[in-house]
């Protein structure tokens, strides 16, 4: 399908990557349109073109109605009063993801999930670069998809967040993967989880294969009419995690592909996000010793359970990545330690229930240091282990003076780090920064 977009009032929101990257996508076309970004600074306003119209500060009533066209960055709710009058007047709302999609004349592979989707997508990309693909990677990881579009590519690999499927609509993937859904972003989607996942499991929409996780199956094929569906997760799964000896291997169909001894990552989450890469290379024709040997040698993504400074017999753990109470959980699963747990917890809450951490706090030999926006609300979760600390600062300068040999500082807010930081990668890298000061 042809789509033109010459005469038509386009409006782009969001002054982040994403919005630079629309710019340029319709200045390529001859095209000017016009943009608008809440903030009163945005951090590119000073890459936005000269011929190009922008307001800054609060999302322009007038430019919305009058528009035919509106491109969205992840960051700004498509479900905002303002956007659902211009939904209401027929105006179209879509991300850029949905303009990479109406383009894009190569393969996509498509990755999403509440966690581990940047470790499959990179893992996946190292896999296919290794095997002779020309790969680009991007979306919620690595390069904006639009730019996507002018790299010399035969493979796209997209990591994709619920917020990008909200206005996505035509995606046609090649292979389509949700690794898992669990609750995040709840403060985000007026109906809650079901929308959430409801909007996850989008992706699966026109896919060739899709990839299931066997332990939502059920859920997710009473909705979508699969074609063709490969499933991982459980032992009556095409891909399986299995015990042998009390050796773990990673499987296909029951036959052993690797020993996770043999692996530098380690954590079931992470075997699973490996089986995961494996299944997606198998379905494009992938020789299978790219996978095994690709798996073999990749090392933790920054700022997920990454070990930044060992000392004194003190290990000091960055997860910033957790933004999730999930991701809380599986990092406490990882820890088999006989000294104490000192865990930076906080940040914004995102509205998700942490209830169910209490039960891991009890069995666990645990000190919980709550920070930023809501570290006040869950310290009371669990109050004989846990403190209030206004910032991730005076809790490190705090810890520091406490631990012991044997014990391990564990970063892992399940929050988004918003309140007081640009993004997770900053809330790490600070950590990283001042344990080592500190240190």
């Amino acid at each position: 399908m042809s789509y033109n977009y010459f005469g038509k009032k386009i409006l782009i929101l969001g002054m982040g990557l994403t919005g630079i990257s629309c710019i340029n996508y319709f200045l390529k076309k001859g095209i000017l349109p016009k943009i608008i970004d809440e903030s009163h600074s945005p951090t590119f306003l000073n890459q936005i073109p000269k011929n190009i119209m922008y307001k800054i500060g609060n999302l322009e009533e007038n430019w919305i109605l009058e528009s035919d066209l509106i491109i969205i960055s992840p960051g700004i709710s498509s479900f905002k009063p303002i956007l659902k009058k211009a939904r209401l007047m027929k105006i179209e709302i879509i991300s850029d993801i949905e303009l990479f999609a109406r383009e894009a004349k190569y393969p996509i592979i498509s990755i999403t999930g509440t966690n581990g989707k940047s470790t499959v997508s990179t893992m996946v990309e190292r896999i296919a670069r290794n095997a002779g693909y020309k790969t680009a990677l991007g979306g919620n990881i690595g390069l904006p998809v639009l730019n996507m579009l002018e790299k010399k590519s035969n493979l796209y690999i997209i990591e994709l967040s619920s917020f990008q499927l909200e206005t996505t609509f035509h995606l046609k993937s090649k292979i389509a993967v949700v690794l898992n859904i669990s609750e995040d972003h709840i403060n985000r989607y007026p109906e809650g989880y079901q929308q959430y996942k409801k909007i996850k499991t989008s992706v699966y929409n026109n896919a060739d294969v899709c990839i299931i996780n066997s332990n939502e199956i059920l859920n997710i094929s009473e909705k979508f009419s699969l074609k063709k569906y490969v499933s991982f997760g459980t032992k009556n799964s095409n891909y399986q995690i299995r015990y042998y000896r009390k050796k773990i291997f990673l499987c296909h169909k029951n036959k052993k592909i690797i020993n996770t001894n043999q692996m530098l990552i380690k954590g079931h989450h992470n075997y699973i996000n490996a089986l995961v890469s494996i299944a997606i290379c198998d379905q494009i024709k992938i020789d299978r010793n790219y996978s095994i040997n690709t798996i073999k040698n990749f090392s933790n993504l920054p700022h997920r359970f990454q070990t930044i400074h060992f000392k004194n017999q003190i290990h000091w753990i960055n997860d910033s990545k957790s933004t999730n109470v999930e991701n809380t959980k599986v990092a406490l699963k990882n820890l088999k330690i006989k000294g104490t747990i000192w865990l930076l917890l906080g940040g914004d809450s995102k509205s998700a229930n942490f209830n169910s951490l209490k039960h891991f706090f009890k069995k666990l030999k645990i000190k919980i240091y709550c920070f930023g926006k809501d570290g006040n609300s869950l310290a009371k979760i669990y109050k004989k282990k846990s403190i209030y600390i206004k910032s991730l600062e005076q809790a490190v300068i705090l810890i520091s003076k406490k631990a012991i040999p044997g014990d391990v500082v564990l970063l892992s807010p399940g929050c988004s780090s918003l309140d007081q930081f640009s993004n997770f990668q900053e809330r790490g890298e600070f950590f990283t920064k001042l344990v080592k000061e500190i240190s």
